[in-house]
């Protein structure tokens, strides 16, 4: 990987880590849902104008928009809005790679090897210490309400990948766009429209840039750059940076928000990104598979898998 590149990948998981900070700044202006439809329409608008459609099924669109969208961001704002900490959602929403690994076993029948189920029990391991150490020191809703949120997102994954876009840019602007509505009316039933209205009226500059940076820089920014990186190297080469999203979300939130971190909590950051690096990133391949990648994908097979959107 060139060195622009890899600085380049260094670059969206720091932006994508920081983004949990900028998150509670947002919530401190807005309730949840209404910042969560915000951040949508704002990633969605003007985007959604000057990138075509994906040529995917309008079901996919919809589906990834209502677990994406609605679902994972919804109960993550909620769950942060409800106490749960900006570093240690950064860390447990990786729980996602399990999720999503567990889903696919269901739906799509894969069949993980042994590796992979060694990665999934270290990193179930990693969730249980830190939701052990959340449950005695904060609260247990905030924290089950992030569970929740990496399980719609290992949903949204697997939706992803049975769509199989070309554009991972075009098809998050166009996804986007479903959630807004629904997030809109969640919010004016939950939070109560006087409440809207005084969050927008009050919305003020760190408000606004909170929203902007949210939706310009993680959704398009983040997103934009990770597909431009996939299609240059494979996601073996690429998929490892993402890795690092939790450590930029923890130093992010004791630099800037001064979380404070717990002795348990970095035995819990090493047991959950070690057993997602374990389940997810590809081992070695014997000669035989090898050389078949290098002459090319195997005509018979479907297309390439779709690397897990991001924060």
């Amino acid at each position: 990987m060139r060195p622009v590149h890899l600085l380049l990948a260094v670059l969206v998981a720091a932006v994508w880590g920081v983004n949990f900070v900028v998150i509670e700044v947002g919530l401190a202006h807005c309730p949840p849902l209404l910042f969560s439809a915000l951040r949508f329409l704002v990633a969605a608008v003007p985007a959604v104008f000057l990138l075509p459609r994906p040529d995917v099924a309008w079901r996919w669109i919809v589906g990834v928009g209502l677990t994406l969208g609605v679902a994972k961001f919804g109960l993550l704002f909620v769950g942060m809005e409800a106490g749960m900490p900006a570093g240690l959602s950064s860390l447990v929403l990786q729980s996602q790679a399990v999720f999503t690994l567990l889903i696919a076993m269901a739906v799509l029948g894969e069949r993980p090897g042994g590796r992979r189920v060694a990665g999934m029990a270290v990193a179930a391991a990693g969730v249980t210490v830190a939701a052990v150490d959340e449950g005695l020191s904060g609260p247990a809703l905030g924290f089950a309400l992030v569970i929740a949120a990496a399980a719609f997102w290992g949903v949204s994954n697997v939706l992803t990948r049975r769509a199989a876009p070309a554009s991972a840019l075009g098809f998050m602007v166009w996804v986007s766009l479903v959630p807004i509505v629904p997030l809109a009316l969640l919010s004016v039933l939950v939070e109560g429209p006087q409440a809207n209205l005084d969050a927008v009226r009050g919305l003020g500059w760190s408000g606004l840039g909170a929203v902007v940076y949210v939706a310009w820089g993680a959704t398009l920014f983040g997103f934009g750059a990770w597909g431009y990186l996939l299609r240059r190297y494979d996601a073996s080469r690429v998929a490892p940076f993402s890795l690092l999203v939790p450590v930029f979300g923890m130093s992010a939130a004791a630099l800037l928000l001064g979380e404070q971190v717990s002795a348990a909590r970095w035995p819990a950051a090493l047991l959950l990104i070690g057993g997602v690096a374990l389940a997810t990133l590809p081992g070695r391949r014997r000669p035989a598979e090898a050389a078949r990648g290098a002459r090319g994908p195997d005509p018979r097979g479907g297309p390439a898998p779709v690397p897990a959107a991001r924060e």
